[in-house]
């Protein structure tokens, strides 16, 4: 086998208090049990009770690696072939049970028999050939796509019923490792439109999704696994974390996620090694960003160190690089940018004098509850830029409306610059999954590139062992010496709310899939 080097506003609580009153009533959430003041169940429950941040947008399959979509999906309703252990790093067999290559190109996958998807369809070599055909090769525009394969398809060939061949454009190391990202559904499944609620082989299956209000989901009778502890399974969303927290404490949840210490979860809540970066991903197409001066300035402007001080007490780590410690590629010698506002506003002011336009309007663009203090942290950055001499608008917007700003194509009718705050969490350990879709020239997640960061990254795509390690440390030297793309904020630390009543160690993956099988009941 493949082994892989590890890699909102708050409120005060009498007025989340009065907001979980209302959405629950609104929602009809509550359920029949009675509960304590310890975020526990005094009469056992088949259903688990999740509360995440947002609705997802989709439970589309070939979207899992978008974070609102995976964590509801990924190796729950669906399955990959190949799945990555967060803990150790190592590869582990999920639908396929081996995988093998003579020559870092073809690789030969064994699959897995006696799996049934949830229509009570028999899962083989037709199904793991069309979920990366469809995924990889066709035009549906699949998130996962540029995330993990970029522009290259995939030859694919069934060797028998159990047996599949692929193999890459090029030589490609770590080609199990980008299969871990695709979830698994029937070969009969649309290839041009997209699934709101996909038939996979996970351990449980989609009841209802009522949209605005929650996700039934019910243990799969026919499951190949061990069956989960939970028959069933709720997911409801909470934009606000303090209500999320209240949920847990008051006992009508059990796990919630996006949670930090402020919002009052006390002891419920736990901490973990989130994989996630939060970075300004700023588009050089228009004025004032087509200098590269202000790109420069925009990092000088931003006090990445108080902004961890005071909004996340500390937990987070200034970023110098959109992947953390950990991960193949980062490098703990890279300096964070220094905070100098003398500095950014001599940059704005060359540039000024140049002739670009210092006061075009930019649109800092944010996703509504996509982590703890989000809006506090884009105010303080729209504050910050402006001391610099920038105009920034603050546009703060719901998951599919900001999709249209993450992924090409971008918006090109828009009333000024972009600058989009992202949360890039690397999932498989590799830096490969960070710069070829966040760096390229051409990447799904990327603004712009030049050609000259396009060779260092296809340098080290091919490179592997230590010559891997030096080679995406070049890379990101050079975005942030030559191409200044982004603004690095902070490496994130992750907390959930678990209530007392059920346990489940939480991983650097649980932000991206949080896996109902792992959870259990407290003994």
């Amino acid at each position: 086998m493949l082994l892989v080097t590890p890699r909102s506003r708050r409120i005060p609580l009498a007025l989340a208090a009065s907001a979980l009153l209302g959405t629950t009533a609104l929602s009809g959430c509550s359920v029949a049990n009675s509960e304590d003041a310890a975020g526990g169940s005094s009469a056992p429950s088949d259903t688990l009770r999740v509360v995440l941040q947002q609705e997802p947008p989709t439970l589309e399959a070939c979207e899992s690696n978008l974070t609102s979509t995976g964590v509801v999906i990924r190796s729950t309703i669906t399955e990959p072939l190949v799945e990555r252990n967060p803990t150790s790093g190592e590869l582990e067999p999920k639908l396929a049970t081996q995988w093998s290559s003579k020559d870092d190109q073809t690789w030969t996958l064994k699959l897995r028999e006696g799996v049934k998807f949830h229509d009570g369809s028999d899962f083989n070599a037709d199904d793991a050939i069309a979920t990366i055909d469809r995924a990889v090769n066709s035009k549906l525009g699949c998130n996962v796509e540029g995330y993990v394969f970029g522009d290259d398809d995939l030859k694919l060939k069934k060797v028998d019923d159990y047996t599949i061949e692929v193999t890459a454009a090029k030589k490609d190391p770590i080609l199990p490792l980008r299969l871990s990202f695709l979830e698994v559904v029937p070969k009969e499944t649309s290839t041009t439109e997209k699934v709101r609620e996909p038939i996979g082989t996970g351990p449980y299956q989609i009841e209802d999704w009522q949209a605005g209000q929650s996700i039934n989901v019910a243990a799969f009778a026919d499951y190949w696994g061990e069956a989960p502890a939970y028959s069933k399974a709720n997911y409801q969303w909470r934009s606000e974390g303090s209500v999320r927290a209240a949920m847990i404490t008051s006992g009508e949840a059990d796990i919630a996620t996006g949670l930090s210490p402020e919002d009052n979860i006390g002891d419920l809540g736990v901490s973990y090694p989130n994989n996630e970066t939060v970075a300004l991903r700023m588009h050089a197409d228009t004025a004032p960003f087509d200098d590269i001066r202000i790109r420069r300035a925009v990092n000088y402007a931003i006090d990445k160190e108080s902004i961890v001080a005071s909004l996340y007490a500390g937990r987070d780590k200034a970023a110098a690089q959109l992947v953390p410690s950990g991960v193949v590629g980062h490098s703990d010698d890279l300096p964070v940018w220094e905070f100098n506002l003398d500095k950014a506003k001599e940059l704005v002011a060359e540039a000024k004098a140049d002739g670009t336009d210092v006061s075009a309007p930019i649109n800092l663009v944010v996703r509504t509850a996509q982590f703890p203090k989000i809006q506090e942290l884009a105010q303080v950055i729209q504050e910050q830029l402006t001391q610099a001499g920038l105009t920034v608008n603050l546009k703060m917007l719901e998951t599919s409306q900001h999709l249209t700003y993450q992924v090409r194509p971008f918006p090109t009718k828009d009333d000024g610059a972009i600058m989009l705050m992202t949360q890039h969490g690397n999932q498989a350990g590799d830096a490969a999954f960070t710069v070829d879709q966040y760096m390229t020239s051409k990447g799904a997640q990327s603004a712009f590139g030049t050609p000259e960061l396009d060779e260092l990254i296809a340098q080290a795509d091919a490179a592997s062992g230590d010559d891997r390690q030096a080679a995406f440390e070049k890379v990101f030297k050079y975005q942030n010496d030559e191409v200044v793309q982004f603004a690095h904020i902070a490496h994130q630390t992750g907390m959930l709310g678990i209530s007392s009543s059920v346990a489940y160690e939480p991983n650097s993956s649980s932000g991206d899939e949080l896996r109902l099988a792992e959870v259990t009941a407290a003994k």
